[in-house]
């Protein structure tokens, strides 16, 4: 029977004598869809880390943000969240229409201290292709009216081929504390600003 993950990871494996732990992680805590605790803890986040690589494996860390379930649960094996205007670079999608494979974890850091893989395959949907479902046709609604009304350019579709949990025991515990959000702005201080100090170099 084929065993999950890389060629890598098996090699690893059997040079660091963890095969017995990999294998009983990959029974224990990894499933090909998302369980309804996973769906719920998704559906309450309000930020996800995702990974995209190029076609020559370049890879891409980038970080998304919105309202608690703006990574919206189409159904056990389905994704959807909004990408909203950025800096232009598009280096995300730009790596998905070359390669569809995305990694996102979403890490709770302000109750429980949990996180959570998904790795799936991505593609990107045009606001005439979002499905004809009447509970994501109510998130938009609503999502739309808590956030001052701004638009996504774009969402992208994510198929789950697996999920998993991220140990807690190295996850710090933050305060959530209030921060007005300028959804869309262009104004600089409340982009960064230079704040890496690149444009005087």
């Amino acid at each position: 029977m084929q065993q999950p993950g890389s060629k890598g990871e098996q090699q690893l494996q059997e040079e660091f004598g963890t095969n017995q732990r990999a294998r009983a992680f990959y029974k224990q805590q990894m499933l090909d869809y998302l369980n309804p605790s996973m769906q719920e803890f998704i559906s309450a986040q309000q930020m996800v880390f995702i990974a995209t690589s190029d076609s020559k494996g370049e890879c891409d860390c980038s970080f998304r943000g919105g309202l608690p379930g703006f990574v919206y649960v189409l159904d056990n094996k389905t994704l959807m969240y909004p990408e909203y205007r950025g800096n232009g670079v598009l280096a995300s999608l730009g790596n998905i229409r070359e390669n569809p494979h995305i990694g996102m974890i979403f890490i709770d850091f302000f109750e429980n201290t949990i996180g959570l893989h998904v790795n799936g395959n991505a593609e990107i949907v045009n606001q005439e292709e979002l499905p004809d479902d009447v509970g994501f046709m109510e998130y938009l609604k609503q999502d739309a009216q808590l956030a001052s009304g701004r638009q996504p350019e774009c969402w992208v579709k994510v198929r789950v081929e697996e999920a998993y949990i991220h140990c807690s025991k190295h996850i710090p515990l933050l305060k959530n504390l209030d921060k007005e959000i300028h959804w869309g702005t262009d104004k600089k201080i409340h982009k960064g600003g230079d704040f890496f100090n690149i444009q005087n170099r």
